[in-house]
């Protein structure tokens, strides 16, 4: 993508004070663009803001859930410009238990943040974005929404409902100008994920890089993701370069979706046996 592809625009990214939203946010400001990033950790924001170049960065503290702080974040993209075209919803949050052991309220909490919060902003934004006849929202999805993750059963429905919301609203305001679509990221590490390899890290009696070595073994590409990794797909989708493209599930996994589990034991067997005879 030519450098400066995002010039002009200015894009609104929640949950973009650290991991992906970190990522996509330095990348959206290294392409030309101006950005709000939000965050419910005021100290989060300003470490990253301070960091970045003045005038391209402006922060907003608030809980995704809530419709007045929704309201607030909107409102300061606004005034960026006077108008914003980029929703960028990556505010989320995981929960893991199986349906009949997960906290009631845990899993309220995820569907909270996970599903509704986008819903929130993007019920706030797209009266602005039909009012300027252009609009990219881009949701933050996973590979948990289109195939099941065991006993992650609260943020596996969560994002498989956004990824509906998303075609839903790519159907209903197309005509309009206004583009949305998901992203659906595989293993990326993150503090989000970081939990989830210790807790396999136990399972498995490792540590930490050693469960990321053990899930890197199913993934093509041979490695879990950087946030950088993910960040390149959101420059694309913001820009106008992708025009032509709404109500798409992208999934950017290394390839890890492409092949059954069940059969990457012959592969990793494969592996093995050329090491062996080596």
């Amino acid at each position: 993508m030519p450098k400066g592809i995002l010039n002009g625009k200015v894009a609104l990214i929640t949950g973009g004070a650290r991991g992906i939203g970190e990522a996509i946010a330095r990348r959206f400001v290294a392409d030309g663009a101006k950005v709000v990033i939000s965050d419910i950790q005021p100290y989060l924001l300003d470490r990253v803001s301070k960091s970045m170049k003045p005038g391209t960065v402006a922060t907003c503290a608030g809980d995704v859930t809530n419709l007045d702080d929704v309201k607030r974040m909107v409102d300061t993209a606004m005034r960026m410009e006077g108008r914003f075209e980029v929703l960028v919803n990556n505010a989320g949050i995981t929960g893991p238990m199986p349906v009949a052991e997960v906290d009631p309220a845990i899993w309220r909490q995820v569907i909270e943040v996970n599903l509704i919060g986008p819903f929130l902003t993007m019920h706030t934004a797209i009266p602005h974005f039909v009012s300027e006849g252009r609009g990219s929202i881009i949701n933050m999805g996973s590979v948990g929404g289109i195939r099941a993750i065991p006993s992650v059963s609260a943020y596996c429905a969560s994002k498989a409902g956004l990824i509906h919301l998303s075609k839903q609203v790519a159907l209903d305001y197309g005509s309009k100008g206004i583009r949305c679509n998901v992203v659906c990221p595989g293993w990326v590490r993150t503090d989000l994920t970081e939990h989830e390899m210790d807790f396999l890290a136990d399972a498995l009696g490792t540590n930490r890089d050693g469960a990321a070595r053990a899930i890197a073994k199913n993934i093509p590409v041979g490695r879990i993701a950087l946030p950088k990794d993910i960040a390149g797909i959101f420059v694309y989708l913001a820009s106008d370069e992708s025009a032509y493209v709404t109500g798409a599930e992208i999934v950017v996994d290394g390839g890890g979706s492409v092949m059954d589990p069940g059969t990457m034991i012959f592969r990793n067997a494969s592996k093995s046996a050329v090491s062996t005879s080596a």
